[in-house]
C-alpha cells in the first residue's frame, strides 16, 4: 500500500543519477571525500592531543581542498529564480494511524470526506509524519486542506521540519491551524545566509489539537516550492560546501583554542580556509600569543572607528527614555488663554519631520468634540494655535476618532472620518467629507463633500490612513461604517459594517477600492477592524496591518500588502500563541515605523474594555524587527496604576491609557506622546493633556569602546596581580580606574572587588575545557572570545563548539 523504504541517494534522483545528467560518477565521489574529510577530522584532533603530526592522515586534506574550491562561488548563486510548483511527494514515515485514516489519505484533497485524513491513534508524543520528495527541491510553502466543517481534530499547534537526512532535520516552521474550513498556505524557512538550501524529507510534527485529548487528523498536505535541477543543484552544492567548510572551521577554532599549533596550520595550510577576518587573527596574535595589550587597545579602537561595531550595537535590546515635555507657557494672541492644547482623547497628530513640527487637529474634552487645531516646534519647545475653530476657517467641523496623514514634500495635511453619536445621524451627517490642509498658506480645501458618492469609503471612524508621498497616494483601511438607526431592514442590521482597503490619487482625486471587507480566510481576503495598526514602509513599498477588533473579536494577524503589485503576505496569522513574546490583542496600540532601520515600534496601552481596565493597567513597548522577523519587548510597567497613582512613577514615565496619539521622528529617532483616557472609573469624562518624548537608547560606540578597554586592562591587571603585586595595584589605581563609569553602582562595584584579585592564586580558577592548556593562554582566550563577540559575525570564527557535538 504504501512506497517501501528505500535506502536514500545522496544529491541524485531516484533512479541513482545526478539531477543534471552528466556528472553521473561525482556524486558518490562527493560522498566518499566527505568520508575521507571526517576521518580526517577525527586523525587531526587525535594528532593535535598527542601533540604529534601524522603526515599519512594529513594526505586527506587534499580531499577538502578539492571539495571548497573550483565552482564554489558559482555554486552559491542561481542564475535564474524558477517559479514556485506543487512538489509531489510520498507519506515516508509515521508514527502511528488509526483505522482506516490511513497516513496516504493527506494526498487527496477531500474536504467533503470524513474519513479522508491521517489521524495518530493516540496524541502522546512523539506524533509525527515524515514525507519524502520525488527529489531535492527548494520548499518554499506548505499547505493544509481541511475539512467542509470544523473539527476538534484540526492541528491547532504544530511544527515542520526539513533537510536532505531525516536524522538531521532544521525546523522551517512552527505554527497552527484555524479550525475552520478555509485551506491555509504557510512560508517555510528555506534560506540560510539568503542562500537557499535543499530538502528531501519533511516532518510534520502535531502538538496540540483544537479539542482538548483528541488525537491529531491532517486532511491533506500540498507541497510548493522549485525542484528545477538548474536552480537545486547549485545549492546543493553549497550546502554540501558549507557544511564541511563549517565543520573544518570548528576544528580550526578546537585545535587554537587548545595550542594545537601544528594541526592547527597543517588543517588551514592544505585546505586554505579562512577561520576568520586577518583583523581577529591579528587581534588573537598580540592578545593571545603575545600579551601585547597596548596593541589590542589599538586594534579595538581602530574596529570601533571603521563601524564594525555597528552590527553589534543594531542587535542590542533598546532603553527606553521618557521624558514629560513642559513647553514654554506663553499667552495666545488677543485670546488670553493658554497657547497649548486641553486634555482630550480620539484625536489626531501628525508630524513633519523636516522642520520638527508635531500637528494635533481635534478631539473629544470627555464632553463635547472639539475643532482646534495646534502646531507644537520642536526646536522652539511652544505649541502655537493655528486655530481655534477650523470650521470657521472653511475647515472640518468639530470631531474625534478620525484619521490624519502628512505629505512632508508637498507640506500637506489630509483629514477623513469622524464619530457621531447615534442621537445625531442623519443621512446629511453621515456624509463622509475629505480635507485637504496646506501648511504653506494655511489655507483649508474641501476634497469631497461625500467620498462615498466619489467611489471612496463610507462616514467611517476608528480606521488607519496612510501616505504615499512618492507616488502622491494616500491609503484608507478598516474602520466601522456609521449608519441611521433603523434604516436596514435585514437581519444585518444589528451587525456592524467596517470598511474595505482604499486607494486615493491625491492628483487627480480618484478613489479606488483595493479589497472589500471579507469574513473569509483566503491568501488575498483581507478582514476589516478597527482599532488596528497600519503603516506605510516608504523603501519596500508596502503596507503594515496587524492587531484590531472586529465585533468581540480580537484580531491578532499581521500582513504586508504590496501597493505596486497588489500582493498580500501573511506575517502571522495570529495562531501561534508565543506568550510573552508578541504584543497583547485586546489593547488599544499606536504603532510607527522606521524605513531606515527596518523596524516597526508599537505602544500597548490600556485595555478599553471595563471589565478588563483594572488589572490590565500597564504600559508595554515593542519592536518588530522586519528583517529578522521577530518581536521584542524593550519596556513594559506591570506595576499597577489605580486611582491615586504613584506620582514618582507619574514623572517618570506616562500613565497607561486609551484614545491617545503617537508620531515618530524618523530623523531624530524620537516618539511624541499626547493625551488620551486615562479609563478611571471614578471619573469617567476625565482626559488627559500631559506631553510626553520617547527615546530608544543603544549602547554607543563610545561605550562599547570604554567597555572593551575596561576588559583588556582587568585581564592585565590580574596577570600582573599574580607576579607583580605592587605594580598591578597601581594599574588598578590609575590606567584601570580610568575605564570605569564610577556613576554607575554595578560597575563602581565589580571594580571595588577586583582588589581581591591581589590575593588569589593563579590556580584557583581553570577555564572549563582547558585543563590541558596554560592558563594565562585560557584566560587570554577566553577575553578573545569575549572581545570577538563585538565583531560582524561575518567576521568571527564560528559559535558553536566542537566538543559541543560529542553526544553521551
Amino acid at each position: 500500500m504504501f512506497r517501501r523504504l528505500m535506502t536514500p541517494r545522496p544529491i541524485c534522483n531516484e533512479d541513482g543519477r545526478d539531477v543534471r545528467g552528466r556528472r553521473g560518477g561525482k556524486a558518490e565521489a562527493r560522498r566518499k571525500r566527505g568520508v575521507a574529510a571526517g576521518r580526517l577530522l577525527v586523525g587531526l584532533i587525535s594528532c593535535g592531543k598527542n601533540k604529534r603530526y601524522n603526515m599519512k592522515s594529513a594526505s586527506l586534506a587534499s580531499f577538502i581542498l578539492a571539495t571548497t574550491s573550483g565552482r564554489g562561488a558559482a555554486a552559491g548563486k542561481m542564475a535564474a529564480v524558477s517559479e514556485s510548483r506543487v512538489l509531489g511527494y510520498t507519506v515516508y514515515r509515521w508514527s502511528s494511524f488509526s483505522s482506516t485514516y490511513l497516513p496516504e489519505n493527506i494526498l487527496v484533497d477531500k474536504p467533503n470526506d470524513q474519513s479522508s485524513r491521517w489521524s495518530s491513534e493516540s496524541n502522546y508524543p512523539p506524533q509525527y509524519l515524515i514525507l519524502k520528495l520525488e527529489r531535492p527541491a527548494i520548499v518554499q510553502t506548505i499547505t493544509f486542506g481541511k475539512y467542509e466543517k470544523t473539527h476538534v481534530c484540526n492541528l491547532k499547534k504544530f511544527k515542520v521540519f526539513g533537510g536532505m537526512n531525516e536524522e538531521n532535520l532544521t525546523e522551517l516552521l512552527s505554527s497552527g491551524l484555524k479550525n475552520d474550513y478555509n485551506k491555509e498556505t504557510f512560508t517555510l524557512k528555506h534560506k540560510i545566509d539568503e542562500q537557499m538550501f535543499p530538502c528531501r524529507f519533511i516532518k510534520i510534527v502535531p502538538l496540540l489539537s483544537w479539542g482538548p485529548s483528541f488525537n491529531f487528523s491532517i486532511w491533506y498536505v500540498e507541497i510548493n516550492g522549485i525542484d528545477e535541477p538548474d536552480v537545486v543543484q547549485p545549492c546543493l552544492n553549497w550546502y554540501s560546501k558549507y557544511r564541511e567548510q563549517e565543520a573544518i572551521r570548528l576544528c580550526l577554532k578546537h585545535f587554537r583554542q587548545h595550542n594545537y599549533t601544528e594541526a592547527f596550520e597543517s588543517l588551514q595550510k592544505k585546505t586554505k580556509i579562512a577561520l576568520e577576518h586577518p583583523m581577529l587573527t591579528d587581534l588573537h596574535d598580540k592578545l593571545v600569543l603575545k600579551g601585547d595589550f597596548d596593541a589590542c587597545e589599538e586594534l579595538i579602537e581602530k574596529a570601533v572607528t571603521d563601524g564594525l561595531f555597528n552590527q553589534y550595537i543594531s542587535q542590542q535590546e533598546y532603553k527606553p527614555r521618557w521624558s514629560q515635555i513642559i513647553p514654554k507657557s506663553t499667552k495666545a494672541l488677543g485670546d488670553g488663554e493658554d497657547s497649548r492644547p486641553g486634555m482630550r482623547g480620539g484625536h489626531q497628530m501628525v508630524i513633519d519631520v523636516e522642520s520638527e513640527t508635531v500637528y494635533l487637529f481635534g478631539g473629544w474634552d470627555g464632553t463635547q468634540d472639539l475643532a482646534d487645531f495646534w502646531a507644537y516646534s520642536v526646536p522652539d519647545n511652544q505649541w502655537t494655535c493655528i486655530s481655534r475653530d477650523t470650521e470657521k476657517e472653511s475647515g472640518p467641523s468639530a470631531r474625534s476618532c478620525h484619521k490624519m496623514c502628512i505629505d512632508t514634500q508637498r507640506r500637506q495635511i489630509y483629514t477623513l472620518g469622524r464619530y457621531l453619536d447615534s442621537s445625531v445621524r442623519n443621512s446629511k451627517s453621515l456624509k463622509s467629507d475629505f480635507y485637504r490642509y496646506d501648511i504653506d498658506t494655511n489655507t483649508w480645501t474641501l476634497l469631497s463633500e461625500d467620498t462615498a458618492a466619489d467611489g471612496g469609503p463610507k462616514l467611517v471612524f476608528d480606521h488607519q490612513m496612510c501616505m504615499d508621498s512618492e507616488k502622491h497616494m494616500i491609503y484608507t483601511f478598516g474602520g466601522r461604517i456609521l449608519t441611521c438607526n433603523g434604516t436596514v431592514d435585514d437581519s444585518r442590521a444589528t451587525e456592524p459594517q467596517f470598511s474595505g482597503l482604499f486607494a486615493f490619487d491625491c492628483h487627480s482625486r480618484v478613489w479606488k477600492i483595493l479589497r472589500e471587507d471579507s469574513c473569509n480566510a483566503g491568501p488575498e481576503d483581507i478582514q476589516s477592524r478597527i482599532g488596528h495598526c497600519m503603516l506605510f514602509h516608504s523603501r519596500k513599498r508596502c503596507l503594515y496591518v496587524f492587531g484590531g477588533q472586529r465585533s468581540k473579536t480580537y484580531l491578532n494577524d499581521f500582513f504586508s500588502y504590496d501597493v505596486d503589485s497588489d500582493h498580500m503576505e501573511i506575517i502571522s496569522d495570529g495562531t501561534k500563541k508565543d506568550s510573552g513574546m508578541v504584543p497583547m490583542t485586546g489593547f488599544t496600540q499606536r504603532a510607527t515605523i522606521d524605513p531606515e532601520l527596518n523596524e516597526i515600534h508599537v505602544l500597548s496601552g490600556l485595555s478599553k474594555d471595563k471589565e478588563k481596565r483594572e488589572e490590565n493597567v500597564r504600559n508595554s513597548f515593542w519592536i518588530y524587527d522586519i528583517v529578522r522577523n521577530n518581536w521584542s519587548c524593550v519596556y513594559k510597567n506591570d506595576q499597577a496604576i489605580k486611582d491615586s497613582p504613584n506620582k514618582t512613577l507619574q514623572e517618570e514615565e506616562p500613565c497607561p491609557r486609551f484614545a491617545h496619539q503617537l508620531v515618530y521622528d524618523e530623523i531624530h529617532k524620537v516618539h511624541y506622546l499626547f493625551g488620551g483616557n486615562p479609563g478611571k472609573s471614578c471619573s469617567p469624562k476625565m482626559r488627559l493633556d500631559d506631553f510626553w518624548s520617547l527615546k530608544l537608547c543603544r549602547p554607543s560606540k563610545e561605550y562599547l569602546l570604554r567597555h572593551c578597554r575596561y576588559l583588556i586592562r582587568k585581564h592585565r591587571f590580574e596577570e600582573r596581580a599574580q607576579t607583580e603585586p605592587l605594580c598591578a595595584l597601581k594599574y588598578l589605581q590609575n590606567d584601570l580606574y580610568a575605564t570605569v563609569d564610577h556613576s554607575d553602582p554595578e560597575e563602581t562595584k565589580e571594580f571595588q572587588l577586583l582588589a581581591s584579585a591581589l590575593f588569589r592564586s593563579s590556580s584557583e580558577f581553570t577555564p572549563l575545557g582547558f585543563s590541558d592548556v596554560d592558563h594565562t593562554y585560557a584566560q587570554r582566550t577566553l577575553l578573545f572570545d569575549t572581545l570577538v563577540n563585538f565583531f560582524p559575525d561575518s567576521m568571527t570564527p564560528p559559535k558553536g563548539n566542537l566538543v559541543d557535538l560529542i553526544t553521551l
